[in-house]
Order: structure tokens, then C-alpha cells, then sequence
């Protein structure tokens, strides 16, 4: 299992205290077996959070594939500043903390804007966190016109982490980058933009096409 750079202190600190739980179990006994066997779970789920799939899919200028594994919480169309022309239709993801968290790059193109905003860490799933939450947008420009991903920071998520610089020529189905602990990936494209997925569906980050122009 591949993990993401990011999250080899978290795995390698978890299967660290773990150890030494179990150390102290062989040397001290009794009750030291008790943190061992509760951390158990979470020295597992630490490396199972950070894994980095491989991930091939349809491919294809005319799709807008899937940035994020997890289930479409909103489908609507809003008004968004950093869009161009700021009429939008926004496909958002809402992603667990059982659910991969690498995010991936829905389509080619190359990165107009990159937008950091502090904010606070609503829950993920509501329509607020887009604009209230922290959260990083990137504008790409596309063959088939502006394209804006934004990774927004969840209840738990403190950390947002983006691979692209301004400038940088980006690959559909690509590494974007990684949240940390439950968040969302909002996608924003043209209105009448035909849009494949509905709210509750579940989408696979790099595979799952969730919009399409004319070919």
C-alpha cells in the first residue's frame, strides 16, 4: 500500500506509541496490554488514512473527472466570486475520514489562480463551509473554459495540503494534493455544463466522470 508523503509521521508516530505500548505490556504487564489493544485500531487506520492508490479512468478533455473519493452532498448552481463571470454550477464531495483523501486534478489545464482562505471548520456537508470554511481554490484554465477546484478543511481537518503554483501546466487524474482528517472538494463549471452525478452518489477520485462537455 502506497502512502502520501504527508502522512508518514502520522503512521510512523502511531506504530511508534503502539510498540511501546506493547513494550510495556512484555515488560511491565498487567494493565500496559489495555493501551495496547485500544491503540491497536488507530495505528491501523493512520497508514489506512494517508494511502495513496493508484488510480486510472476515463479520460478525456471533454470530462470533468472526480477529484475526491467520497459522496456528492450538493449539486447546485451559485454565485462565486474567484469564478470567472461568477455564475457557477458546484459539484461538491463530502469525504469521511475513512475515505482516500488524496485529491486529484478533474481535467487538464493550467492554474489561472491560487486562493488560500483561513477560515473556521464548520462541518464539511454544509452548503456554508464553502465560503466560511478554510479552504484552498484553484482556477484552472481549460480547453473548454475556466474550471475551479477548492479543497475545503472539515471539522477535524487543520491542514490542506496543494502540489500546484500558479503557472503550472496540471494533468487530469493527477496528484492535487490532500486534506487531512474529513473534509470536502467542491467543483465549480459553467452553467449548462451537463452534469453526470446527483446528490448521494459515490464518486472515486481520477475515475468517476462527474461532468462532460461536447466531445
Amino acid at each position: 500500500m502506497r502512502i502520501a508523503p504527508e502522512g508518514w509521521p502520522f503512521a510512523v508516530t502511531a506504530c511508534v506509541v503502539w510498540a511501546l505500548a506493547g513494550w510495556g505490556g512484555i515488560a511491565f504487564g498487567a494493565w500496559w496490554w489495555l493501551p495496547f489493544a485500544l491503540w491497536a485500531p488507530v495505528a491501523l487506520w493512520v497508514p489506512w488514512f494517508f494511502r495513496n492508490p493508484t488510480r486510472d479512468g476515463p479520460r478525456g478533455g471533454h470530462l470533468v473527472i472526480a477529484p475526491a473519493d467520497g459522496t456528492v452532498v450538493s449539486v447546485r448552481d451559485v454565485d462565486e466570486a474567484l469564478f470567472p463571470g461568477g455564475r457557477a454550477t458546484r459539484v461538491s464531495i463530502f469525504m469521511n475520514v475513512f475515505s482516500v483523501h488524496v485529491n486529484r486534478y478533474p481535467i487538464d489545464g493550467r492554474v489561472r489562480l491560487r486562493d488560500y482562505r483561513p477560515g473556521r471548520f464548520l462541518n464539511a456537508t454544509l452548503d456554508k463551509a464553502s465560503e466560511h470554511n478554510e479552504r484552498m481554490s484553484l482556477v484552472l484554465d481549460t480547453a473548454h473554459g475556466p474550471v475551479l477546484v477548492r479543497q475545503i478543511a472539515g471539522l477535524v481537518a487543520r491542514r490542506i495540503v496543494t502540489d500546484a503554483a500558479v503557472g503550472d501546466a496540471v494533468r487530469q487524474g493527477e496528484r492535487l494534493g490532500l486534506i487531512r482528517f474529513g473534509s470536502r472538494v467542491d467543483t465549480f463549471v459553467r452553467p449548462g455544463t451537463h452534469i453526470l452525478v446527483s446528490e448521494q452518489d459515490r464518486t472515486r477520485a481520477g475515475i468517476t466522470p462527474i461532468a462532460e462537455w461536447p466531445s
